[in-house]
């Protein structure tokens, strides 16, 4: 047991966007939209769009080969593969294993979580507790989303939302207790699963002439109630893990939310008495990328230099489910 690793670290960070992209007023020569009115209710001023041939998969293989780079490892040294997505390329295989064979990766566990916007939070928990059994090295999470491919265009209150792309990380064991994942905090309520769903392409509504024509294979969202929802679980799973271990806002150095919606982000900066400085924004050029949206900003914020050593980073979401989560970093 003295063999175990004592923590788990991020060894490296990448990210992938597609190159394609629509502004609101882009948006607005097709949907009833303006650019004032997205930008006023959401902070969102563009969003990428990936084009034909960039596939969930492609988009989360791009941005894993950046995360190995960074972390200075061969694809070879991956031993498990855990992909966050609910756009994955078809119902199975899994994305993550269709991403092992595009990176080359010859001999790893392969698995998909869903959890949406709260999924990378969950990938990070489930490769940390099975790094530290001792039978991995080196762990690559991915979240990766093709969200264009299940919006609705008729829908204004949700297309104007989202976009595509993928964030990566590569975690492994360490023997400094104090430096790395320090803790998480996971939940989910499907009590509410019907705010944020998409009813058609399961077995419950499997694809026929009618679910087509009734529009059940795109996004639905009750807006309001999920604005509700994703300000109380956010500020509920930020409070807990912080007071669980002995810290409180003022030795965060950074918070990186889901990128949603800036309203949201500013009302939990108000609830946590955290300032809007301390947070890593990149919505405004993203939108929502769902589980690809805090390991694209995590990547950001370490590129750009928010991120330092010896930081204490709070990573926090909330996703369709209801899923939440909270993870403490302490930068190696």
């Amino acid at each position: 047991m003295s063999n175990l690793p004592k923590s788990v670290v991020i060894k490296g960070t990448g990210s992938y966007t597609p190159a394609t992209i629509k502004t609101n007023d882009d948006l607005a020569e097709f949907v009833d939209t303006s650019e004032e009115w997205i930008f006023t209710r959401t902070g969102i001023k563009e969003r990428r769009f990936a084009t034909e041939g960039e596939n969930t998969s492609h988009m989360g293989t791009e941005a894993s080969r950046r995360a190995l780079a960074d972390a200075g490892i061969l694809a070879s040294d991956v031993d498990l593969v855990i992909v966050a997505t609910i756009t994955p390329d078809m119902p199975f295989p899994s994305t993550a294993c269709l991403i092992q064979t595009q990176l080359g990766v010859s001999n790893a566990v392969c698995m998909d979580i869903e959890a949406a916007c709260s999924g990378f939070l969950y990938i990070m928990e489930v490769a940390a507790s099975l790094i530290k059994t001792g039978r991995y090295q080196n762990a690559l999470i991915v979240g990766t989303e093709k969200l264009s491919s299940i919006l609705d265009w008729e829908d204004r209150t949700t297309c104007v939302l989202f976009g595509d792309g993928a964030g990566a990380a590569v975690l492994g064991p360490s023997d400094s207790p104090q430096t790395g994942l320090l803790d998480f905090k996971l939940g989910a309520d499907g009590a509410n699963s019907e705010v944020l769903f998409m009813p058609g392409g399961g077995s419950a509504n499997p694809a026929t002439g009618d679910s087509i024509d009734n529009r059940l294979h795109f996004l639905k969202m009750r807006g309001k109630e999920v604005f509700k929802l994703a300000v109380k679980v956010m500020e509920q799973a930020a409070k807990e893990i912080l007071e669980q271990n002995g810290l409180n806002s003022d030795q965060l150095a950074c918070v990186i939310p889901h990128q949603a919606n800036l309203r949201i982000i500013e009302l939990l900066s108000s609830r946590l008495e955290i300032p809007m400085d301390r947070f890593y924004l990149n919505l405004e050029k993203y939108g929502n990328t769902s589980a690809a949206s805090i390991p694209i900003a995590l990547d950001e914020a370490f590129r750009d230099g928010r991120i330092n050593s010896g930081d204490l980073v709070l990573l926090v979401a909330f996703g369709a489910g209801l899923t939440w989560g909270a993870t403490l970093v302490r930068c190696p």
